[in-house]
């Protein structure tokens, strides 16, 4: 399909509040594959009013000196589900929150034929359905809408990357003079590569006029090998530095708050190493099937899907060592260090290491969910993990000895997101009864929080030691939290890269989950042939997972 405009719809009355300054004239063009020259509709540019400031007072506290420069954002695949659910309601939060400016627009990018009223109204029914939105302020989203702008094509031509590029043109003027752009692509991956080299071709990476950065969703790559080829692509066209890889996992709030609470407070760092922690538990329970997924899933699976990005990332920022300045490098190379020090595991040493599972029928919340085999689109004697459970160990002075624990799977009992570092019991038992390890817990979500667990006397004339626990939520602060992609849109648009994975991060990654790939990819007949399903939907994995812990340890019940 060659990019073209469908014919423009009638304006519909301007806000009286609304600001019209920076207006510009689109020149008129050809379109190809037309019977004749049709002009193109004239559209404005106009600095955007800022939302409405102040509603949230947390957010408003701390954020306000984040401002970014003027900016266009470029959403690639805006018709997706990613976008209609997370970063349109993300965007407008931070929009009515006041923290993009005044000069910032948004440009739709699909395959889709849309016009710009259409893409306006498109959006703003996904405002109003999704759950991610932020209470709506009255004329908020007719403000809004005024930022937004489409166009259409197919991205495997220039054409449609001349079009934003000439909206970029048309910006140039109502941002005072600059071109800045982030080119978000909310795509399948296989596009990754094709958008890249078309924004490429067509000068868009040049930062000469403005800054250019692109972000890239997950996976990134299927493997080793397609991860590098992927980066290797990439590079041809950006620099390192304008490559954003997002994990929306390191925008939630208790993540950051794992290196604030460990490197903030002096009662934490001396006790976070192998002479005082026991093992690490990082569990990512989810209860849904695949929801529609089954295409993506049976190619991804568990370990590709979960285990390599999300996982990853958050054992790397339990384990990494205090970084020498609060800064994007700084900590990516702390990660990236203990990445490296992970003891390999190659594909004969898997067994010993991984645990897989795939779910069969079960009962969650007092109805019957069918198994995995059973979802719509999956074969009847699929293999494909649903569950996995993995030991790290690491080749370093602080953690040699200390296992960490990593474990995701579907169709889990709950939805909760964890890391639990469990200490070592106390050396001598003066007590009656055995003690508990003492725990401190990073609750990711839901009920965002923070928990410490330890031993102390219970009421009464007798010396008896009960668990009691120490805890925080994020409520506390009396305001809503913000979505994980606010943060990391604001991020990537203000330059902060902190909170998004270098390329020798994610390559890391890939090494350390290689071998298990290996071992659990072979085609049937090559290779041991999982006995699946293993574990009942609504129950907390395989059997092998316990065994996996050990006999003096036990995962968490959450």
């Amino acid at each position: 399909m060659t990019a073209k405009r469908g014919k423009k719809a009638a304006e519909p009355e301007q806000p009286s509040n609304s600001a019209s300054e920076g207006a510009t004239q689109k020149k008129p063009v050809t379109r190809k594959g037309s019977s004749s020259s049709t002009p193109a509709r004239s559209r404005k540019r106009t600095r955007s009013a800022a939302g409405a400031d102040g509603q949230n007072p947390f957010r408003a506290t701390m954020r306000r000196t984040r401002a970014p420069e003027p900016a266009t954002l470029v959403i690639f695949g805006v018709t997706g589900d990613l976008s209609r659910r997370k970063l349109l309601p993300a965007i407008f939060g931070l929009w009515q929150d006041g923290l993009l400016g005044s000069a910032f627009n948004i440009v739709g990018v699909g395959r889709q034929e849309m016009t710009d009223e259409e893409f306006k109204d498109y959006a703003v029914k996904a405002l109003q359905e999704s759950k991610e939105t932020d209470t709506i302020q009255p004329g908020s989203l007719e403000k809004f809408r005024e930022l937004l702008f489409y166009e259409f094509g197919e991205f495997g031509e220039d054409e449609v990357y001349d079009l934003v590029g000439k909206e970029l043109d048309r910006a140039e003027e109502a941002h005072g003079g600059r071109k800045n752009a982030l080119f978000y692509l909310s795509t399948p991956p296989s596009l990754f590569e094709p958008i890249s080299n078309g924004l490429g071709r067509l000068g868009l990476a040049d930062q000469s006029e403005g800054w250019r950065r692109l972000v890239i969703e997950k996976p990134f790559g299927r493997d080793l090998d397609s991860a590098r080829r992927l980066n290797a692509a990439i590079h041809d066209t950006w620099d390192e530095s304008q490559v954003y890889r997002i994990d929306h996992y390191l925008g939630k709030e208790t993540v950051q708050n794992l290196m604030a609470i460990r490197f903030g407070n002096a009662i934490f760092e001396p006790l976070w190493n192998r002479g005082y922690v026991d093992h690490v538990q990082i569990t990512a329970a989810e209860d849904l099937g695949l929801e529609g997924r089954a295409g993506y899933y049976e190619e991804a699976g568990i370990v590709r899907d979960m285990l390599q990005n999300h996982l990853m990332q958050l054992f790397a920022l339990t384990a990494m060592e205090a970084p020498a300045a609060f800064d994007a490098d700084a900590i990516r190379d702390e990660k990236t260090k203990v990445l490296r020090a992970v003891k390999p595991i190659p594909a004969g040493r898997v067994g010993e290491v991984a645990v897989r599972g795939q779910y069969g029928p079960g009962s969650m919340d007092g109805q019957k969910v069918p198994g995995y085999r059973e979802e719509p689109g999956v074969d009847d004697g699929s293999r494909t993990s649903t569950y996995v459970a993995v030991k790290l160990e690491i080749d370093n002075w602080r953690w040699q000895g200390v296992p960490f624990f990593l474990r995701t799977g579907k169709r889990l009992p709950k939805k909760v997101t964890e890391i639990a570092v469990v200490f070592k019991r106390a050396p001598l038992g003066i007590f009656p009864g055995g003690l508990e390890r003492n725990v401190l817990a990073f609750r990711i979500q839901p009920d965002e929080g923070v928990s410490l667990k330890f031993s102390s006397k219970s009421p009464g004339q007798e010396m008896v030691l009960r668990e009691v626990v120490m805890d925080f939520r994020y409520d506390a602060f009396g305001a809503q939290l913000e979505s994980p992609y606010s943060r990391l849109l604001l991020d990537a648009l203000i330059g902060d890269a902190t909170l998004f994975p270098r390329e020798d991060e994610v390559d890391h990654a890939w090494q350390i989950v290689s071998g298990i790939l290996e071992a659990w990819d072979v085609r049937p007949g090559k290779g041991q042939t999982p006995d699946f399903p293993n574990y009942a939907a609504g129950t907390w994995g395989p059997e092998d997972a316990e065994k996996l812990i050990g006999p003096d340890r036990r995962w968490r019940r959450l």
